[in-house]
């Protein structure tokens, strides 16, 4: 397992000419995907990010993930982790739109399940699920088992097992898509507030099609373009990080909106 702490003066995620092709076996050639993608997200010690990746479908944002998540690996070019060439042993979690609980666990022990697999005493992983169960609000719950929780019940139990298997960066890939509108409202404030309160040192890099979702949470916007996948605008969005749904009627959150519409439709 990596020590962030050595690697602190590094990059935490960089992406160096990176392309992605697949081959299509009807044209019998390669489909270029993501075509000499280069970012990197700098490191902000005690202040942690939020980045939020915008793009049509299509355009490789979750690919992204995945190859930070190390799930995929792409055609060409280099993935690095704090400096690092990304490998097995650099473990960073990802949080898909689909439901990823264990169902014959409960939700203790879906929080506390990657800390097993790290052989953590059950005592000492008890004790920081437990903690964690109170920060993303499901005490009450610990005991129940994912049949038994709501869509926006069974995300919580899935981001709150993700901090507890890494505390320095987190992938969500539109993991409030399945939502429905009022569940998915509650669960960006969710987002939002634990954010702001427990999550200062994290980065987190949350792939949506929804751009007023985007704006509300992102500190920083990546647009992709596509045919082939590429950084085509990144925004900066100058909002404090204490957020509320007021400030979406707010004319500076809607002229982000409308800003973001015109680059993707351009």
């Amino acid at each position: 397992m990596v020590d962030w702490r050595e690697c602190i003066m590094q990059d935490i995620i960089e992406l160096k000419n990176v392309t992605q092709f697949y081959y299509n076996a009807k044209t019998k050639q390669n489909d270029l995907i993501i075509q000499d993608l280069n970012f990197k997200i700098d490191d902000k010690p005690g202040q942690g990010q939020f980045v939020v990746i915008l793009g049509r479908s299509g355009c490789g944002k979750s690919t992204v993930l995945k190859y930070i998540a190390g799930l995929q690996k792409p055609s060409f070019g280099e993935i690095l982790i704090y400096g690092k060439l990304k490998t097995k042993d650099i473990k960073i979690s990802m949080i898909f739109q689909k439901y990823s609980s264990y169902p014959w666990l409960t939700v203790i022990e879906n929080i506390e399940f990657g800390l097993k697999l790290a052989n953590i005493p059950k005592e000492e992983r008890r004790k920081q699920a437990m903690k964690m169960v109170e920060v993303v609000g499901l005490s009450g719950h610990e005991f129940k088992f994912p049949a038994e929780l709501s869509g926006g019940q069974q995300q919580r139990v899935a981001i709150a097992r993700s901090l507890l298997c890494n505390s320095s960066i987190l992938l969500m890939d539109e993991p409030f898509g399945a939502l429905d509108v009022y569940t998915r409202l509650k669960m960006q404030d969710f987002l939002a507030d634990i954010w702001k309160k427990a999550l200062k040192d994290m980065t987190i890099i949350f792939v949506t099609h929804d751009i007023p979702e985007a704006v509300y949470l992102g500190d920083e916007i990546w647009i992709m373009g596509a045919n082939p996948g590429r950084i085509i605008d990144k925004i900066h969005i100058d909002i404090p990080i204490d957020r509320a749904k007021e400030m979406k009627r707010t004319k500076q959150f809607t002229d982000y909106v409308y800003y973001i519409e015109d680059k993707l439709n351009c």
